[in-house]
């Protein structure tokens, strides 16, 4: 996992008046501030609805609408589970079931310690490897228990 900037508002307004150019800047500007940082955080909403003069609400909209933007810092490792129509034909959901009752996490949370969490993603391009999976950016294919089972104890460390 690549380490990230601890927030910081003056580096974030550097950020973004940086990355500001012109119209379209928006989803460059949160692109950039959630690779320094790792998250978009609420701070820098009104900071970036200054620099564009848009409203908090319409960054806030943008930030909240596309879900690979992260409110919080991320966790450790990132397991992505495959939603999309392939995937759950070929036993993705039971995949989900077990994966959210070993880890105790629904799509969306972390575990306490921050070490891992649980996403939905609704199509990872594996659909001939059906189901699929990502691990901290590395796609894995033909999902079965037991692979499942390896990637949990990969992320357990």
């Amino acid at each position: 996992m690549s380490q990230h900037a601890a927030w910081d508002a003056k580096s974030a307004r550097e950020i973004i008046v940086q990355t500001n150019q012109g119209p379209g800047a928006l989803l460059p500007i949160l692109h950039a501030l959630q690779e320094t940082f790792g998250y978009i955080d609420r701070e820098a909403e009104p900071l970036i609805a200054d620099v564009l003069n848009l409203s908090r609400a319409e960054v806030h909209g943008v930030v909240s609408f596309y879900h690979d933007f992260r409110s919080r810092p991320p966790a450790r490792h990132q397991l992505k589970l495959c939603r999309a129509e392939a995937c759950q034909s070929m036993g993705g959901e039971r995949l989900a079931a077990r994966a959210k009752a070993r880890l105790g996490l629904d799509f969306g949370q972390t575990t306490a310690d921050g070490r891992l969490s649980l996403e939905p993603v609704y199509c990872l391009g594996l659909c001939a490897t059906a189901p699929s999976a990502m691990l901290n950016g590395r796609p894995f294919g033909r999902l079965d228990d037991h692979k499942l089972d390896l990637l949990l104890a990969e992320a357990a460390r």
